[in-house]
């Protein structure tokens, strides 16, 4: 016969999260917090992705004066559509993210270019949903000289196969600005496929109503996903 604790901290099949199992005792459900914060914390725990000619590591302001240097390529700050940070605002930005990392609501990185082992743009996991096995991968920018030259295509493939292939990912998300066609044709060259459109999601900087496209990739799509993205990354340019 299953112990209480046995009982508390036996994973159930379809979910992989701890079940209480009608337990009410108040300090059962707070051991029961206790385990999932502790599943969460595997989900952002601190790593370093590596492919070929990339590299992503967790997200520092020993970055700064790359990613500096990496925002006036192009004045990407000016796309209102975007994101991005300008150049006296990019300190603030890997604080801010720093800050959700700290309160384990997200994992950033600075995406390293092998070729001249600097920072050229940021990425995420972020809304996380660690009982459901989602994960949306987002905050994503890169300098316009390396788009368009498959680092993007690599940077995603580590991140799809981490998300799928270690944390066991039944859908990973992702999602943009409904004007910001660059970035969802990238997002659907990747194979990914739109849910859905949120309509008046959220209130921009300039005051503007953002609709977001929001797209997903789920476990049963990512063995053509990874295959395609492998051939992408992979072929002569």
């Amino acid at each position: 016969m299953l112990t209480r604790t046995s009982r508390l901290l036996a994973m159930s099949e379809d979910s992989s999260k701890p079940v209480c199992w009608s337990v009410q005792s108040p300090v059962v459900c707070l051991l029961c917090l206790v385990i999932m914060k502790a599943h969460l914390m595997t989900w952002l725990e601190p790593m370093t992705l590596n492919g070929p000619g990339v590299r992503l590591e967790l997200l520092d302001q020993r970055h700064h004066d790359d990613l500096v240097e990496a925002t006036r390529d192009g004045a990407l700050w000016k796309l209102w559509y975007t994101s991005v940070p300008g150049p006296d605002g990019v300190a603030a930005e890997i604080q801010r993210r720093l800050d959700l990392f700290e309160q384990q609501q997200m994992l950033p990185f600075a995406i390293i270019a092998e070729s001249s082992n600097k920072a050229v743009g940021m990425t995420t996991f972020m809304n996380v949903d660690a009982a459901n096995r989602r994960v949306e991968i987002g905050s994503t920018w890169l300098r316009k000289s390396v788009q368009r030259t498959g680092l993007n295509t690599q940077c995603k493939l580590l991140l799809l196969t981490h998300a799928f292939e270690v944390l066991d990912c039944i859908a990973v998300e992702l999602r943009t600005h409904f004007f910001n066609r660059q970035s969802r044709a990238g997002i659907e060259r990747l194979g990914a496929k739109l849910d859905g459109i949120l309509r008046n999601h959220q209130i921009s900087p300039n005051g503007t109503l953002r609709d977001t496209c929001v797209y997903s990739i789920i476990a049963g799509e990512w063995p053509t996903v990874k295959a395609h993205l492998t051939f992408q990354a992979t072929r002569p340019s």
